[in-house]
């Protein structure tokens, strides 16, 4: 997730410090992602420093410095939201490496590991649907309700995907031949 395109977009509305992006970012997502006031500040210096946002007049009372969008941070912003999002920008899938590793590590239950990410993909599953029961109920609640059905979305293929994953290691591990059996050396005839 970028934060930067993030906090361009929430600049787009108009002038904001970094505790109202917070907010307005947290309200907007459900919180799913939350961000610390500090990720939002360190982000707009480096947005400020690209010259994609400047300070908005003098601090407020509380001492807090409103930003607001260049033209420059227009064109980047208006360019995020016309681009598709890809694989190669996304970070890494801990759990496609946790499998990859799982599978090439000796004595590792593979099946184990799986079942464990499948449950707990259920668990995870069972709860976004009570909430996006919740954020139906609610009409101005369309940014979150939008958010969680992606995770939703996401938490179905994932289950679908460890489902052939199951399914490719027990077809693998049928098609090892048997171990050999070790121990005494057969007798070839007896003497006596």
């Amino acid at each position: 997730m970028s934060i930067r395109h993030g906090l361009l977009a929430l600049l787009e509305r108009g002038p904001r410090h970094g505790y109202q992006l917070r907010a307005e970012f947290d309200a907007a997502t459900g919180s799913t992602w939350p961000l610390n006031v500090g990720q939002v500040y360190t982000t707009l210096d480096r947005l400020e420093r690209d010259g994609l946002v400047v300070q908005d007049g003098a601090p407020d009372a509380d001492g807090r410095i409103a930003y607001r969008l260049t033209d420059d941070g227009r064109v980047e912003v208006g360019a995020w939201f016309r681009s598709p999002v890809t694989a190669k920008g996304a970070p890494r899938d801990e759990l496609a490496i946790k499998l990859a590793l799982a599978v090439t590590t000796p004595g590792v239950d593979v099946l184990a590991v799986v079942q464990a990410q499948r449950t707990g993909t259920m668990r995870q599953l069972q709860e976004l649907t009570r909430l996006k029961a919740r954020a139906h109920d609610a009409p101005d609640e369309l940014a979150w309700s939008l958010v969680l059905e992606s995770l939703v979305f996401r938490a179905e293929a994932e289950i679908r995907w460890l489902d052939h994953c199951e399914a490719r290691v027990v077809r693998a591990a049928s098609r090892r031949p048997a171990p050999a059996v070790t121990g005494a050396p057969a007798r070839q005839g007896s003497r006596r």
